[in-house]
């Protein structure tokens, strides 16, 4: 795998942080993550991972985490700023000792700022980069595509990209960096285009929800069929357009041009008509032949059963929870990262805490002590020993 032998401590968060861990852990890092004792499993993205529950509320606590920076080449924290400094695990605390040390900080708003204190979510961080202005239909609010946007590619993922950078500069420095990755700025890196592409005609012409690629063009959209689903359509190119006419059986009919904006209304109501003519399973048939860019809207559990995704082995059910889970992407050639079966399941909060310890160093009596003071808590069901 391509990241085995890198070591992650990832300190517990919601969402964006352990996104960015599950990233790294799928690709061959160990990752270590250090949950809060006596906490809510809320984790859900914890594969691959191993768990010591430490209290940070005491300075052996502390201590631990910081023996653990020792060794580690990367660090993911998601608190707010000044909160890592206070505990005495800020970057001047953990890279005086570990100079090669990537510390990566996931927040909201980034270190400074006027926002940087405050709190926020996915929604808050969209609002702030002018993205979610921009989405949504033109007679309805600003609606966010659920927490993806922000969360997970703003923040997680952008967060892993700057952690890969400073790896991969410290292969000619042999020195860390701090990695400041605030979802209000990944947002909008994301959104470059939706900036950069506002003079290029035919693609912005008017309010959220008129546009080209906002749901606001007939040949951009979604459509409804008989059986109450839907077909996803994006026939923007002339050749795609004519097949899409071609499927639809209007090819000899007369029609608003695409390119006449006031007329798209019109035209879209006369998809719709021939959509809802017919079952996503009829289309679907018609245009599986047919280069146009027209494909079902599936249900999650349809598309892990649909014969592309199973051969590219998209999905796998949890033999835990029995839930549908994604495997990694990119595909790699030479290095493929975990996936189905060869992924771990979610750690306990805890389970490998003694574990940990263990090879840290710690003697068995520092353990136990370490264990009865309540500093470092060991899952009941892990079935370790001292």
């Amino acid at each position: 795998m391509a990241l085995r032998g890198l070591k992650v401590v990832e300190l517990a968060g919601l969402a964006p942080v352990p996104f960015a861990g599950m990233i790294l852990a799928d690709f061959g890092a160990s990752v270590v993550r250090v949950d809060r004792p006596n906490q809510p499993p809320l984790d859900t993205l914890g594969r691959n991972k191993r768990s010591i529950a430490v209290s940070l509320k005491q300075p052996p606590g502390v201590k631990v985490v910081r023996e653990l920076c020792v060794g580690a080449d990367v660090l993911l924290e998601p608190y707010r700023p000044g909160v890592m400094e206070r505990l005495g695990l800020g970057p001047s605390d953990l890279m005086n000792q570990n100079s090669k040390l990537v510390y990566a900080r996931l927040t909201g708003f980034g270190q400074g700022g006027p926002l940087s204190l405050k709190a926020g979510h996915d929604i808050n961080y969209l609002a702030v980069s002018g993205i979610l202005s921009m989405l949504g239909k033109t007679d309805t609010n600003p609606s966010p595509p659920v927490n993806l946007l922000a969360d997970f590619a703003g923040g997680g993922l952008m967060c892993v990209m700057g952690v890969l950078m400073a790896l991969f500069e410290r292969t000619t420095s042999n020195r860390g960096q701090v990695v400041d990755a605030a979802m209000v700025d990944g947002s909008a890196y994301l959104s470059t285009f939706l900036l950069t592409s506002r003079n290029l005609p035919g693609i912005w012409t008017g309010p959220r929800g008129t546009n080209l690629f906002d749901g606001g063009s007939p040949f951009y959209c979604t459509y409804e069929t008989a059986d109450g689903k839907y077909m996803s359509v994006g026939s923007i190119e002339p050749q795609f357009y004519q097949n899409l006419l071609k499927g639809l059986d209007l090819e000899n009919e007369e029609l608003p041009s695409k390119t006449d904006i006031p007329q798209w209304p019109k035209l879209r109501q006369r998809f719709a008509d021939v959509f809802s003519a017919k079952s996503r399973e009829e289309w679907t048939k018609v245009f599986s032949d047919l280069d146009a860019c027209v494909e079902p809207v599936l249900e999650v559990n349809e598309a892990a059963r649909h014969p592309h995704n199973r051969h590219r082995g998209v999905y796998h059910e949890n033999p835990e929870t029995k839930l549908l889970e994604t495997n990694p992407a990119p595909l790699l050639g030479r290095t493929p990262a975990k996936s189905g079966s060869g992924h771990s399941l979610q750690p306990e909060i805890g389970q490998h805490s003694v574990e940990i310890l263990t090879e840290l160093q710690y003697s068995k009596e520092d353990i136990r002590q370490l264990l009865s003071s309540g500093t470092v808590m060991q899952h009941q069901s892990s079935g370790a020993k001292l």
